[in-house]
């Protein structure tokens, strides 16, 4: 074999094993629920991560937090979560809290309402387990409860819940659904406007560091196309540590995907 072609095939080969591995592939007909496409486990339980922003904004903008896509605006502190880099460190209102996905933004709404109104809430929206109360023996549930922690939720559940806020049917006032799908990021692709929220967490080690080589990436939301709408779950697990973040690459990775998952 000729050390050109021996050399891409190797290259060939090793980008295949460090592909992030689709742990499921999760699509449905918005109102009726109907499964149109469903590829691997998606009825297993793991970190919402960053997709919680979605339930977490219907349920601030329902509790009266979070009163419109501008409002409120709060104001980075020292010692907030900054790995995010400049959005992080600055005045956020909702739509740059779900844009940026910014973690100090959502700590802001989870320690105003407190875990006894974020538990009835999530179980009120049938959002996974409910679980707040955080890494065990740590008391850090409204800070990361939903970030590799207590609180856990499956494909089939997130597109439930996302059926629930496209179709209006969950059990929160029409505004605080509105307002939810108006801040959230949408994209083009295939002719479609896809809508939706990444998510990015890394599961814990005994020691309680951080596994960086197998983080899970979520990509979560509703496409719209010539008055049909669709929901659909997208959730990997990567192989190896990667320079993007899981979620980024799971929703670049599905986007590319989407014309020919979609029915």
């Amino acid at each position: 074999m000729r050390p050109l072609l021996a050399a891409l095939l190797l290259a060939f080969a090793t980008s295949a094993e460090a592909a992030p591995r689709i742990l499921c592939t999760l699509v449905a007909e918005a109102g009726s629920g109907a499964v149109l496409l469903e590829e691997g486990d998606c009825s297993t339980r793991t970190t919402p991560a960053s997709t919680f922003k979605l339930a977490l904004a219907v349920i601030g903008y329902d509790a009266g937090f979070l009163t419109g896509p501008q409002a409120p605006v709060l104001p980075f502190r020292a010692g907030d979560p900054d790995w995010g880099g400049a959005n992080w460190t600055r005045d956020t209102n909702p739509a740059d809290w779900l844009r940026h996905s910014v973690v100090w933004y959502s700590q802001r709404i989870t320690h105003a309402l407190g875990a006894e109104a974020l538990t009835r809430y999530a179980r009120a929206l049938s959002y996974g387990n409910a679980d707040f109360s955080g890494d065990p023996g740590f008391s850090n549930g409204l800070d990361r409860a939903w970030i590799a922690s207590s609180l856990a939720i499956s494909p089939r559940e997130q597109v439930a819940f996302l059926n629930g806020l496209v179709s209006g049917t969950l059990p929160v006032t029409a505004a605080a659904m509105a307002q939810t799908r108006a801040i959230t990021q949408s994209h083009a692709t295939g002719g479609w406007l896809v809508h939706g929220k990444t998510g990015t967490a890394y599961p814990r080690r005994a020691d309680r560091s951080f596994d960086y080589a197998r983080g899970y990436g979520w990509f979560v939301g509703w496409a719209e196309k010539d008055g049909r709408t669709l929901v659909f779950a997208r959730l990997t697990q990567a192989q190896e540590r990667s320079e993007g973040s899981p979620g980024t690459l799971t929703r670049s990775r599905f986007l590319a995907d989407w014309p020919g998952l979609a029915p």
